[in-house]
């Protein structure tokens, strides 16, 4: 018997095999889980998600685009329709024009504010409000969020401004939930790769700073994303709501470069 024999939920993000969302699903699948999977809009997209999830027998693969209501509305339904009441929902939806991204906050668009802020924000309340319906029984919901929201990261620019506005969603959701017994939570990860990552200045940089910096010496692995993700959408978790765990190393304790300025002295490259 694992952790989620018998539970079902809906995961929303996974792009390919790459993605956090994924790694989160294959240790909800180890532990039990039946896992419904949506994508974006797209016969690109659907064969990429199909990839993965037809070889696990997921009975729900179905697109879903947030900006439209209705169409959030109806992959619930449709989960609803497939596996009865839901368990856990794994929000990983995240998106800025990429001229917004690569430039200065300052000098981010009206429109691509609108746009990232819509499907990176809006898109967990939506899907927060459709999962409580969908949990009669209580449930947890969770989100990727980024240190980026917290402190500034070179390069991180509009989404780091996103990824603060869903750190306080996460609060005020796990709130209003909560008489629900529906838990909602972050998860900050610290560098992976993935398709997502790509479209950060200076990733490979990233990584190797935390690498220096981290109290752990080195950086995540997606195995040790994949577990935190799992614990917190499983009763294990059942005490916690409206936190941001940070899966990192220990990077986002750190108030100076620490052995970091050792390892430059002695010429290291950082």
């Amino acid at each position: 018997m694992g952790l989620f024999s018998g539970k079902k939920g809906l995961v929303l993000g996974v792009a390919n095999d790459f993605s956090i969302a994924w790694a989160i699903s294959q240790k909800l699948l180890a532990e039990g889980a039946e896992i419904g999977f949506t994508h974006l809009p797209g016969d690109k997209m659907e064969r990429r998600v199909r990839k993965l999830a037809d070889p696990i027998g997921a009975k729900l693969i179905t697109p879903c685009d947030v900006q439209k209501d209705e169409d959030v509305a109806r992959v619930f339904e449709e989960a609803r329709q497939t596996y009865g009441a839901l368990d856990f929902v794994l929000h990983s939806i995240a998106f800025a024009p990429i001229d917004d991204i690569k430039c200065n906050y300052v000098n981010a668009s009206r429109e691509g504010f609108k746009t990232a802020m819509e499907i990176s924000v809006y898109s967990l309340a939506i899907v927060a409000r459709h999962a409580a319906e969908s949990m009669p029984n209580g449930g947890s919901i969770a989100t990727m969020t980024y240190y980026g929201g917290e402190r500034v990261v070179s390069g991180y620019n509009l989404m780091g401004v996103c990824k603060a506005a869903l750190d306080a969603s996460v609060r005020y959701l796990a709130y209003d939930l909560g008489p629900k017994k529906i838990r909602v939570n972050g998860l900050s990860a610290g560098p992976v790769k993935t398709l997502a990552a790509s479209a950060v200045g200076d990733a490979d940089k990233l990584a190797g700073l935390y690498e220096a910096v981290s109290p752990l010496g080195r950086n995540i692995t997606r195995e040790e994303v994949g577990n935190s993700g799992m614990f917190l959408l499983s009763d294990l978790s059942s005490g916690i709501t409206g936190e941001i765990l940070h899966v990192d190393c220990g990077y986002n304790v750190m108030g100076s470069p620490g052995r970091a300025i050792e390892a430059a002295k002695a010429g290291a490259s950082i």
